[in-house]
């Protein structure tokens, strides 16, 4: 199989889906020790790169997304699809899984 190569600014959520550049995991606790990438948690804030359409209402018509590119977000933590690019972690939502946006 072939490795396609995927630049982040061609994707192109569908619906209702955000595409979202998640933010770097703490490495340290409070206390200022270390923590292994296995003991490290799931980020669950990141910043959109890209929106899809909106999702598309019974008569047709679109309905525009709460967020746009730039926004920070707050996420579920399981939600979505991991996808890394270029060594960057990003995740595929649903606006659903979206649960706030962060100042």
């Amino acid at each position: 199989m072939a490795a396609i190569s995927i630049n982040v600014s061609t994707v192109k959520p569908l619906g209702d889906r955000i595409f979202v550049k998640v933010s770097p995991a703490e490495e340290k606790t409070a206390g200022g020790i270390l923590l292994p990438d296995n003991a490290q948690e799931k980020p669950q804030i990141g910043e959109v790169v890209a929106v899809g359409p909106g999702k598309r209402n019974d008569d047709g018509s679109r309905s525009e997304l709460d967020v746009k590119v730039g926004d920070k977000v707050l996420y579920s933590k399981y939600a979505g699809t991991d996808v890394k690019l270029s060594g960057e972690d990003y995740v595929l939502l649903s606006e659903k899984d979206i649960l706030a946006s962060v100042a």
